[in-house]
């Protein structure tokens, strides 16, 4: 099996480089027309699925709009992650997970192993210390996974935390990219990739990673083309997943409305695969 470093690259190169968030958010689930309840929940899945299943690189279920719901919300996502993954769309399980020891080995059994969630990616947030995420790291190359790993988020209350220096000098944020960097070393596109803001002032210094950057904050953020070009050098332009959500789904429940959004999206970055 080739590594998602690769799979992700050929999705990218023969799809275009968006990731689309599948988010049923109440206020959405109420747009479209749906219930605020499990089976909404489920309908909506279902919509996003025909929409975005063979059409994107990427798809980003928000694992936290299926707990809400308890069993019956997991067991949607379950649903959800095994139609994808079965149709050869990569999964990206946005989960934020990040613990110490036994409990962080479970997260990764739990979203890169065999199991019912088990997705193509994870989010992680390295937070309690970039080794923390050893297990999730080391079974993400042993199964063929990928990870992204939060490292300058745009909301704003990151920065008190990110924006901090190291001992070295470096901030928290770069050194987190520089740790996925060490990771993705010898590879031809490494599988371990960042997580970085679309609307922040300034990002970390990428140009070493070679790995994806996942950015979210695309349209209803404020985020555009323009955006990823100022924080992004020219030379890791093709490195760059933009994450759209809101921006697409709130074109829903009409599939034909959100394939036609995606596809003005995926023009508008074109640019990122030149």
């Amino acid at each position: 099996m080739k590594t998602f470093g690769a799979r992700l690259r050929h999705a990218m190169h023969h799809f275009g480089p968006l990731c689309v968030g599948i988010d049923p958010h109440p206020q959405l689930l109420a747009a479209w027309g749906l219930s605020e309840d499990a089976e909404g929940v489920e309908k909506f899945a279902e919509i996003c699925v025909e929409a975005f299943d063979g059409t994107v690189a990427l798809v980003k279920p928000q694992v936290a709009f299926f707990e809400a719901y308890g069993s019956a919300g997991i067991a949607v996502l379950e649903r959800t992650v095994e139609v994808l993954r079965a149709s050869g769309t990569l999964v990206l399980a946005d989960a934020k997970r990040g613990d110490i020891g036994s409990t962080m080995d479970a997260y990764a059994r739990t979203w890169l192993g065999d199991g019912p969630l088990g997705s193509d990616a994870v989010t992680v947030s390295p937070y309690l210390g970039f080794g923390s995420l050893a297990p999730a790291l080391e079974l993400a190359e042993a199964n063929h996974r990928g990870l992204f790993v939060l490292a300058a988020t745009s909301n704003p209350e990151g920065a008190q935390v990110q924006t901090a220096r190291a001992a070295d000098g470096r901030s928290i944020a770069q050194t987190m990219v520089d740790e996925a960097a060490a990771r993705n070393a010898g590879h031809d596109f490494g599988s371990v990739g960042v997580v970085v803001g679309a609307t922040l002032a300034e990002a970390p210094d990428l140009t070493a990673l070679n790995g994806p950057i996942l950015m979210p904050g695309i349209g209803a953020q404020g985020g555009g083309p323009g955006s990823v070009r100022d924080l992004v050098p020219e030379s890791v332009l093709g490195a760059v997943v933009p994450n759209v959500s809101r921006e697409v789904l709130r074109e829903g429940p009409s599939v034909s409305a959100l394939r036609a959004r995606v596809s003005a999206l995926q023009e508008d970055f074109a640019f990122l695969q030149r």
